[in-house]
């Protein structure tokens, strides 16, 4: 994962887009997230793409104990909001690590479909909980990501995973398609059981006050997966 949002181009556009409300990111992605995550105080929390930190210093704020947050953007890093719960950490999500059952729970928003490896990143995260620690994440929605040729939400090309390259804000913004099953079936493979699937879309009152978000009840732009590392058996055999 590179550091995409360090370009001048790309971060301007970025930040023009969330102070402009159009973004999905406040009616839709962090209200699902909200919803999803576990109870956090006192928790040992790892936070994938952090960006500014928002989700983070929420996190920090609502009782986490120790709170890592992890981003490649120097300059989103530099503008992120400091807690004394939470610590900032500037690496790659694709070579990342952390001590092997150390963390309680996993976060990240709309980060994974800028990694390559996902399968690699989900057994890097199965090694870092505890038995029993959670993961809950958000991405692009495969039916967004999938058309190898963008083209105005048609979904094509959907079998076909791997790379995709878009314009947004900038040419070339490099993201990584994979189905909802490969998804899954990554999580599952190495111990992770899904409990939640969400596929958050607006609701029709929040389209009549903000009619842009007409368009996100047609296909969904978000995916949201919580997973749960099982539990390690105790006891006698046979």
């Amino acid at each position: 994962m590179n550091a995409l949002y360090d370009d001048p181009d790309f971060l301007d556009g970025y930040r023009r887009l969330r102070r402009s409300g159009q973004a999905i990111n406040e009616p839709l992605e962090i209200p699902a997230m909200n919803a999803a995550l576990p109870p956090v105080a006192g928790a040992r929390v790892v936070d994938l793409g952090c960006g500014e930190g928002g989700l983070a210093v929420r996190l920090a704020e609502a009782g986490a104990a120790d709170v890592l947050a992890v981003d490649a953007s120097e300059q989103m890093l530099a503008a992120a909001t400091p807690h004394p719960r939470l610590r900032y950490q500037r690496a790659d999500l694709a070579n990342l690590d952390v001590p092997p059952a150390s963390v309680d729970l996993v976060v990240s928003s709309m980060a994974v479909h800028y990694v390559e490896d996902f399968d690699d990143l989900v057994a890097r995260i199965a090694r870092w909980l505890v038995p029993g620690g959670v993961l809950v994440f958000t991405m692009e929605h495969p039916v967004m990501t999938a058309p190898v040729i963008a083209a105005d939400y048609v979904v094509d090309d959907y079998a076909d995973e791997g790379r995709r390259e878009r314009t947004w804000f900038v040419e070339g913004v490099i993201k990584y398609h994979r189905t909802i099953g490969s998804i899954v079936a990554s999580l599952h493979r190495h111990g992770l059981q899904v409990e939640r699937l969400d596929e958050p879309v607006p609701t029709s009152t929040q389209v009549a006050a903000n009619p842009a978000l007409a368009i996100h009840r047609r296909r969904p732009p978000i995916l949201l997966i919580s997973a749960r590392a099982l539990e390690l058996l105790t006891g006698n055999i046979g």
